[in-house]
């Protein structure tokens, strides 16, 4: 096993201890409720990644690649159900 995963597994176990003292102070807040939870999912991921190789490094080449400032083409996003991430939605009133 790795170090990063020796450490990953660590510190899941320290924040098993910590969500558990949290249990104990407040019950089962739907906050208390949340971190276990969120502590189950890092528990299943850690494991999923100890049972896969790891994948290679990819080294950056120090290409540059040139973007554009021109706006995109509108017609590219028309007939497609997309929502602009965190502007709303396409609604055709534009």
């Amino acid at each position: 096993m790795s170090t990063e995963m020796q450490d990953l597994q660590r510190t899941i176990g320290h924040l098993r201890q910590c969500v558990g003292s949290l249990r104990s102070r407040y019950g089962d807040a739907a906050a208390v409720q949340r971190l276990a939870n969120d502590l189950e999912r890092l528990d299943i991921d850690a494991h999923d990644l100890a049972e896969r190789p790891p994948a290679e490094a990819h080294v950056y080449s120090g290409e540059r690649i040139p973007v554009p400032n021109e706006p995109y083409d509108d017609s590219l996003f028309r007939g497609v159900d997309m929502d602009d991430e965190g502007l709303g939605g396409h609604h055709g009133d534009r």
